[in-house]
């Protein structure tokens, strides 16, 4: 059963013979096929056949007399499209009687099929019914053929793009990581063969995630190509150029000496301080730090990693320097002990966090006019592998550097309040003052993980005081007062740590709502001996008294200090003559008998 598309194909009746011709065509037209056209002779089929020169596939079949006038069949056949291009036109031959030969002389580029007459008209109507949807079966197959090329095609273009992007980085074309490390892992055999040099230039551009935040992720893709392409200028297509990083190129060097290397670098960073970078209104200038490694060292290269991972940390030294530099790794430098040893730290107070390693002590502040303990102040200690303890000077600049100052800022708080939670009725009077980084005054979730112990713990914000050191609190002074203002919200006080040291601190003092100022410990110290530090302490404590805070002189260690420190009018002191940092708390009359005696000598 024919569909109705396949009926509205156009079929072409081409017979000699008139009265044949009409039979023909009522025949065709009873059966439902209504587009038909009629030709007398070969013109009158070239001109039906012009006007589908663009649409052949609308064709149907042709009924073709083989006595049509002007007419040679197989000339026509060959200016017909054919099979191979996806269009199948067959001809109904209407012959007097069948000729073999003349069937294959007809064979060639279109299909041929002949009608003896005298014929029936069912005949005809059966075969032109079959070469329809024979035609639309070969036009499906033709299709599905040509799709299959083109996802074949495609697969083969999608292979080559994946192996292309396998080795190379997609938005800027270079070298990937992988791919630099197989070439590495060659040169590193051809060094240890031939002992020929190589050096690698780690390259890392200077606040790229600024501009990323900026400008968004397609300004900074942006900015990366343009970067890429002035490098490749400064560098004259020389060595292996790859992508290792959002904003971390490295360009390896073969057969190269550090001089030779350290003169590229140099010419990069001036080419980009000399390039503007401009998107919209804004113009942005781009620097890049760089570090240097190379093949010859006093400690062999076994690995590409690991020359990488050198002239990285040469990269990271180049821009703790200050940017827009070039730094060369070598492991006699102290900039790169350092860093070791920030590394070798990092890893053991990773562990400490993970595995309980710290612990608090506590140390007594005492008030100097009656010898009682106000507060205690708690303090971090670390464990070693060994058991033995670990100062906290060791680690917390290190976690300050790293960033693992946070995690350490939280646990403090966390065990601290828990302390109190965790003591008896009759030690519930007991207060702690607890150091902050000047990190955590900086990030806004401090304040409600404070809020959320206290509430979980039932303890009260005022048996809290966390101490800011006077240079952290004036690094950022807005964002220190807002979070000074968060946390006194919750009842805890203030304490200005390292009072003096920052010589700006009368200024500040006047603005920051603390109650506790703590002198620092270089005017103590020697407190007994130098008048300079007794005039110093003594405005400090004029000024802090003036604007109504109390006044706490660290480092106390002897009597006679005590003494200067109560003629001075200083409210509290802390120091080993009162006790050292400890672990366990006593029972207050033990504190008292303790404290009391300690203050013998200010009497």
């Amino acid at each position: 059963m024919l569909s109705s598309l396949q009926k509205q194909k156009k079929i072409i009746v081409a017979d000699a013979d008139p009265a044949s011709r009409i039979e023909t065509i009522e025949s065709l037209q009873a059966r439902g096929f209504n587009n038909l056209a009629v030709a007398a002779d070969g013109d009158q089929i070239h001109e039906i056949l012009r006007a589908y020169q663009h649409e052949p596939e609308l064709l149907g079949v042709i009924i073709i007399d083989e006595k049509l006038p002007r007419c040679q069949i197989e000339k026509l056949s060959q200016f017909l499209p054919h099979e191979d291009d996806g269009i199948f036109l067959p001809f109904i031959v209407l012959v007097n009687e069948q000729s073999e030969s003349k069937t294959l002389a007809l064979g060639g580029k279109c299909q041929f099929y002949e009608l003896v007459s005298p014929y029936l008209a069912t005949e005809l109507l059966m075969l032109v019914e079959f070469l329809l949807v024979l035609k639309d079966e070969r036009f499906l197959r033709y299709k599905q053929r040509e799709e299959l090329i083109s996802q074949l095609a495609a697969r083969k273009l999608l292979n080559a793009k994946l192996e292309y992007l396998v080795v190379h980085d997609d938005l800027t074309g270079l070298l990937n990581r992988r791919n630099l490390e197989q070439h590495l892992y060659m040169e590193l055999h051809e060094h240890a063969k031939f002992r020929q040099n190589g050096v690698l230039l780690f390259i890392d551009l200077d606040r790229f995630g600024l501009i990323n935040d900026l400008e968004g992720f397609a300004a900074a893709d942006r900015l990366l190509v343009e970067v890429v392409a002035v490098i490749k200028r400064a560098i004259q297509a020389k060595g292996l150029f790859a992508r290792v990083g959002s904003d971390e190129l490295c360009l390896y060097l073969e057969n190269s000496t550090l001089d030779n290397a350290m003169v590229i670098a140099e010419r990069i960073c001036k080419r980009l301080d000399e390039f503007r970078f401009t998107i919209d209104n804004a113009c942005y200038h781009i620097t890049a730090s760089i570090g240097i490694a190379s093949l010859k060292s006093s400690r062999i290269v076994k690995y590409p990693g690991e020359l990488i991972s050198r002239a990285h940390q040469a990269c990271s030294i180049a821009k703790n320097k200050g940017r827009n530099r070039v730094w060369l790794y070598c492991e006699d430098d102290q900039a790169f002990k350092e860093r070791q040893r920030d590394i070798h730290w990092m890893s053991l107070i990773r562990d400490a966090l993970l595995n309980d390693r710290f612990f608090l002590v506590f140390q007594p502040v005492v008030g100097l006019s009656d010898g009682e303990i106000s507060h205690y102040e708690v303090l971090i200690r670390m464990r070693g592998s060994d058991q033995h303890v670990i100062d906290p000077g060791e680690f917390i600049p290190v976690a300050e550097r790293m960033g693992l100052i946070y995690s350490i800022d939280a646990w403090v708080v966390d065990k601290a309040i828990d302390f109190l939670a965790s003591l008896p009725q009759e030690l519930s009077h007991v207060k702690l003052a607890i150091n902050l980084s000047c990190m955590a005054f900086q990030d806004d979730s401090i304040a409600a993980f404070i809020q959320h112990k206290l509430d979980t713990s039932w303890i009260g914000g005022d048996r809290l005081t966390f101490e800011i050191t006077e240079t952290a609190a004036v690094g950022n002074f807005e964002q220190t007062l807002s979070m000074i203002n968060q946390i006194r919200a919750l009842g805890c006080q203030i304490a200005l740590d390292d009072f003096g040291a920052g010589f700006c601190s009368f200024n500040y003092l006047k603005i920051f709502p603390v109650e506790y100022v703590k002198i620092d410990g270089q005017f103590i110290q020697n407190l007994a001996n130098d008048e300079t530090d007794q005039i110093l302490v003594r405005s400090m404590q004029q000024i802090a008294r003036k604007l109504g805070k109390k006044t706490i002189a660290e480092y106390v260690e002897c009597p006679r200090t005590i003494k200067i420190l109560k003629e001075i009018g200083i409210n509290y002191g802390q120091g080993h003559i009162f006790g050292k940092p400890h672990e366990q708390l006593s029972s207050r009359s033990a504190f008292r008998k303790h404290a009391l005696t300690k203050s013998r000598c200010v009497s």
